[in-house]
């Protein structure tokens, strides 16, 4: 898939003030600090067209990019160690939740793992969630350029190890770095796959 445009299109305090239309979403999802401004840039190959921050939780509400003029692309709000308040941090909750849950344009949702770490709980338990709720989903890993080679191999071994405990088949995983770019064909390839089968029941 070559991108042509990409524009930014609205940020929605909920699902419901969303794009109106049915255009296929793709969401993207990570704890706090986890590069996701920056693969997203990557992916689309434009500088600053989502915004990145040395300051986790800067993104807040339910983000809204028209790529090509013909799916868009989803940035939600990041989850973990954010410093936030607990009642802010049960409204994204809900906020999130109610979006994965009842936009029926949603074709598929990106979980970004930092490639950095072994495997951490508070990631698992949302892979789980969306085995739970039976929500189509993919595995990001990010910033692999940031540690050697070995200590790559051996997080993936964990991660795969510990999918294997949860799943009889282990959920699509994309291999990314948003300074070299790694990824970034699978990942636009897997999406005009989506888009090509795409179809939404009408009302």
């Amino acid at each position: 898939m070559q991108i042509l445009n990409a524009k930014f299109v609205k940020s929605s305090p909920n699902h419901t003030l969303c794009p109106e239309g049915n255009l296929p979403e793709y969401a993207f999802i990570g704890r706090s600090n986890v590069g996701k401004s920056s693969l997203i840039n990557a992916l689309v190959d434009r500088k600053n067209l989502a915004k990145t921050s040395n300051t986790p939780g800067k993104t807040q509400l339910i983000n809204h990019f028209i790529i090509n003029d013909e799916w868009h692309l989803v940035d939600l709000p990041g989850y973990g160690f954010a410093k936030i308040s607990k009642k802010t941090r049960a409204a994204w909750e809900k906020m999130i939740y109610n979006y994965l849950t009842h936009r029926e344009q949603l074709v598929n949702t990106f979980i970004l793992i930092d490639s950095r770490h072994a495997p951490l709980e508070i990631d698992l338990d949302l892979i789980a969630w969306f085995g739970k709720k039976q929500r189509p989903f993919s595995l990001i890993f990010t910033k692999t350029d940031k540690l050697s080679k070995s200590k790559l191999a051996h997080n993936l071994k964990a991660y795969r190890e510990e999918l294997n405990n949860m799943w009889d088949e282990i959920p699509l995983s994309i291999i990314t770095s948003a300074k070299s770019k790694r990824g970034r064909e699978d990942l636009l390839s897997f999406i005009e796959e989506m888009n090509n089968s795409f179809k939404i029941t009408p009302e």
